[in-house]
């Protein structure tokens, strides 16, 4: 009598553990749609926005998305080109645009997530904790980068391209995972093909992770793939490279030369165990899941993951650590499996408790991003201390007064980073933009216009030189006296910049 108590224990016990996996995940994903709704304000939504703008008013030269140049841009991406055409077509402004991407990226990533799960595993409780290892399993440092599907940055980044990629990629390992078990026909081979080139040209770095997970997935396959399903694989791959060559917007193959992204990417190597701490028990899950199958394909795509992490810290290439999300997201998946019940009794009354733990432990550390949705009396006392990223005030206000297309001298932090998604440009763009030959004249040529030292004349000729109509500045910025003939104050900002016309430069 007592096999059937345990089992009808074990089985209640394994009921509930799912059911509140189920619920966790559904909550979670019911937050960001709010967030999609919301659509918080931080990094890079600026970049996007004047993205859609460019190619609304001018879909077949659309130009630099930031600055007033007729070069190409790694931004007018598939994806962007086919949002534009829908904001064409129906008349959407950009930011409603915008939202409606988020939510078309936040059901792909989440089905994507869901797809790869139940490939790994038939058991029922592995796509919900698969979503929710990957939105949470991290650390108890707060961390958020576009392309990194922690919770947080999921709630920045939702109109991103790089959500949008990173769901697709996905959806590809699921299929490729099917294609190889089952022997698929050309057909669904140069699908995949295409599909991959399409992700490539979305986001580039979410490109990386994905060829390394395909590439994991081919050599953990079993059985091996045969001589036919190699020619299929070697169609496939050369249908995407045509598609990234043939893409008319940007030379995809002009990234490998497009500078020095370095610096911007050194913070991915610093405070690794506050940050991605609770990765360790994922790093428990591969090595249960090596000890059953020496190439398993999971601990292969961490495996290489971390080397080119690690190659990127050694020499100093810290853009490699871009690479990362190919780190977590193996882990987390072997997580989610494991925790699913894979590993028989001892996941059953260790490790999936453990899982738990963890993930309330993340849950601690991304909730201080239901303050982009929730008022701050909304907010419960416990959370209200919770990490969090600090948003911006939208820049909606100088619409009232500058035009699409005007040109704005900047030097300051946000107007640089803001203003162009409304349509008007700034002299220096306010991100890394190797497409543009000038860039970094153009920053020399904002920061002497706004030298104490610089002479007037030379100000005003750098006003001529760039066209510029408005000049947005902080009183301590420097520049030109706002009460100099040349400029006139039209408007005074939120944070108390100063919105000054250019009436003449002679």
């Amino acid at each position: 009598m007592r096999w059937p108590v345990r089992w009808w224990r074990a089985a209640r016990w394994g009921d509930a553990y799912r059911r509140c996996a189920y619920t966790a995940a559904v909550l979670a994903v019911a937050l960001l749609a709010l967030m999609a709704v919301r659509l918080p304000w931080a990094g890079d939504l600026g970049i996007h926005a004047a993205t859609l703008e460019r190619l609304r008013h001018d879909l077949a030269h659309p130009g630099d998305p930031l600055v007033d140049a007729p070069v190409d841009s790694p931004y007018y991406s598939p994806w962007m080109v086919a949002l534009a055409l829908l904001a064409k077509a129906t008349g959407l402004s950009t930011f409603h645009t915008l939202h409606l991407a988020a939510v078309v990226d936040l059901a792909v990533l989440v089905t994507g997530i869901a797809h790869f799960a139940r490939t790994l595993s038939a058991r029922r409780g592995t796509a919900p904790l698969a979503i929710l290892c990957v939105m949470l399993l991290y650390g108890w440092e707060l961390f958020t980068w576009s392309g990194f599907p922690g919770f947080t940055s999921l709630a920045l980044c939702l109109a991103y391209p790089s959500t949008l990629g990173l769901g697709i990629a996905c959806h590809l390992w699921a299929l490729t995972r099917k294609a190889l078990i089952h022997r698929r026909g050309w057909a669904a081979y140069l699908i995949l093909g295409a599909l991959l080139g399409v992700q490539l040209l979305i986001h580039q770095f979410t490109g990386l992770v994905t060829v390394l997970g395909l590439i994991a997935l081919l050599l953990g396959a079993r059985p091996w793939p045969d001589r036919a399903t190699w020619l299929r694989i070697t169609a496939a791959a050369a249908l995407a490279l045509v598609i990234v060559s043939v893409w008319p917007y940007y030379s995809f193959f002009a990234l490998l030369d497009a500078g020095d992204l370095d610096p911007t990417h050194q913070p991915l190597y610093i405070h690794l165990v506050s940050r991605f701490c609770l990765l360790a028990l994922g790093g428990a899950a591969l090595l249960v899941r090596l000890r059953r199958d020496r190439r398993d394909p999971l601990v292969i795509f961490f495996g290489l993951s971390v080397l080119v992490y690690a190659i990127g810290g050694v020499t100093g290439h810290y853009s490699l650590g871009r690479i990362l999300p190919g780190v977590f997201l193996p882990a987390q998946f072997a997580v989610a499996v494991e925790a699913a019940g894979a590993g028989g009794r001892l996941t059953r009354w260790i490790f999936a408790p453990v899982t738990a733990a963890a993930l309330l432990v993340g849950c601690w550390a991304q909730a201080g991003s239901l303050s982009y949705v929730l008022r701050g009396d909304a907010i419960p006392p416990v959370i209200k201390h919770a990490p969090r990223q600090g948003l911006w005030d939208d820049y909606a206000w100088v619409t009232r007064y500058v035009s699409y297309g005007d040109v704005v001298m900047t030097e300051a932090f946000l107007p640089k980073r803001q203003i162009p998604a409304y349509g008007p440009y700034t002299v220096a763009s306010g991100y890394p933009d190797f497409f543009l030959p000038d860039q970094g004249q153009r920053l020399k040529d904002v920061h002497r216009y706004f030298a104490a030292k610089t002479p007037r004349a030379q100000r005003l000729a750098l006003l001529r030189k760039y066209d510029v109509r408005w000049v947005v500045q902080y009183a301590s910025d420097g520049g030109l006296d706002p009460h100099d003939p040349a400029l006139r104050q039209v408007a005074i900002g939120p944070d108390g910049e100063l919105l000054l016309k250019v009436v003449r430069t002679r």
